[in-house]
């Protein structure tokens, strides 16, 4: 980010005030290019042709204030347009800006705006914000799109303790990472990031994560999803239904474990308070390494079959497993157990590529159809005239009960420029 100082009142719409003061301000934001094109599991095409591809160019800003006396704001505008490739490349958008907009395929949505104080060693951050996976494994926002989803969250993180971070937070609403629902060629009933929907009755989360023992981190949370008739009522089953979870992860790696060696185990509970309505348990665990210039890694998960999906709340479609890879989440997260080996390369200043393979069994009450799934993903990142570049190529197979053998190809590539 770029730090300058600009008058209170240039600055006025983000610090709701307008008085004869200089505020130091920091100025940032990335510009994306992005495509993807699929003949995915269940549909019929040809990877590249037009019916079955989007796209998008996307702007977002970033400013920082600091306001004094311990408080701060900040906030971010998400613009996305298409450069007009909807004529001859694509049909559809990743993400809009606001489908209800004049120009639905030439959008923006205010993506980020809160205040923060910080007293101590405690931060108070309450407004429409990003939540880490790290320490928000259950509402999170997820970066697999063009731009983040976001929350309309307080949070509250305080590191008295020692080798410690607790937070504490109230997370009321979220817009979604998902494609647009029916397209975002429709802008009636399309979906965008300005959609804040309610998280039922409000999520409140507690986290605490210490990392007071040798090369080991430990992270747990607990979520108080309430009574309410908004998203989560997705995750709950049932609009009357409130829902505890907890989450649990243990990290051990060090530069002074052999080979780079990491170990890693994760568990986590869901349980929907109504009668009829089943807890659903996961747990993984991986193993990784280095040698040379390759990792590897080697990971599992199980996920029982309890009424609830482990995945994102809400607003989100991927899980916290360490088994997600780009396309498996509705494999994964219920009613499945699942394996992934992971090999990758550094390429020097070519950059790197990784090879990841997926096999899950899915049971009768899966998110996907029974059976068996198989997915391979190619992945190649490197960085050219300050541009981060991503590809990859991802192979699907399906052998479900129901509907027999089917495989899928996807191509996604994309730029990003920080700045």
């Amino acid at each position: 980010m770029k730090k300058t100082l600009i008058s209170v009142a240039a600055a006025s719409l983000m610090m709701g005030t307008v008085a004869s003061a200089d505020v130091d301000v920091e100025i940032g934001g990335q510009a994306v290019v992005y495509y993807q094109t699929w003949d995915k599991v269940g549909t019929d095409g040809d990877l590249f042709d037009q019916t079955i591809s989007a796209a998008n160019a996307g702007l977002q800003l970033n400013a920082n204030a600091d306001l004094g006396n311990g408080f701060g704001a900040g906030g971010q505008i998400s613009a996305l347009g298409t450069l007009g490739l909807e004529n001859n490349l694509v049909n559809n958008t990743m993400q809009t800006g606001d489908h209800t907009s004049a120009d639905v395929l030439n959008s923006f949505a205010v993506s980020k705006i809160y205040v923060t104080y910080k007293m101590g060693q405690t931060t108070i951050k309450a407004g429409r914000q990003e939540l880490p996976k790290a320490l928000s494994p259950l509402a999170f926002s997820e970066g697999w799109n063009v731009f983040k989803n976001t929350f309309d969250a307080a949070l509250a993180i305080n590191t008295d303790l020692p080798d410690t971070t607790i937070v504490a937070a109230y997370v009321s609403a979220g817009n979604s990472s998902l494609t647009p629902a029916t397209g975002a060629l429709d802008p009636v009933t399309g979906t965008s990031m300005s959609d804040f929907n309610e998280i039922g009755g409000g999520a409140y989360m507690l986290t605490a994560q210490n990392a007071s023992l040798p090369m080991t981190t430990l992270t747990g949370s607990y979520y108080h999803i309430s009574k309410g008739s908004g998203t989560g009522a997705v995750l709950a089953g049932n609009p009357a239904t409130s829902v505890d979870a907890i989450w649990i992860d243990a990290k051990v790696a060090g530069k002074d474990m052999p080979l780079g060696l990491n170990v890693s185990g994760q568990y986590g509970n869901l349980s929907p308070d109504l009668a009829g309505l089943d807890d659903t348990t996961a747990m993984g665990l991986m193993v990784g390494g280095k040698v040379a210039a390759f990792n590897a890694s080697l990971a599992y998960s199980s996920v029982d079959d309890g009424t609830l999906a482990a995945q994102n709340v809400g607003t989100g479609v991927k899980t916290p497993l360490y088994t997600q890879m780009v396309l498996n989440q509705n494999y994964i997260k219920r009613d499945s157990d699942t394996i992934v080996a992971r090999l990758g390369m550094g390429l020097g200043d070519a950059g790197s590529v990784g090879l990841n393979y997926n096999m899950s069994d899915v049971g009768p009450k899966g998110v996907a159809p029974e059976g068996d799934y198989s997915e391979l993903d190619l992945v190649y990142k490197t960085k050219v005239a300050g541009i981060n570049l991503f590809a990859a190529y991802i192979y699907q197979t399906q052998d479900a009960e129901v509907n027999g053998d089917d495989d899928g190809q996807f191509v996604r590539v994309w730029g990003r420029y920080a700045f």
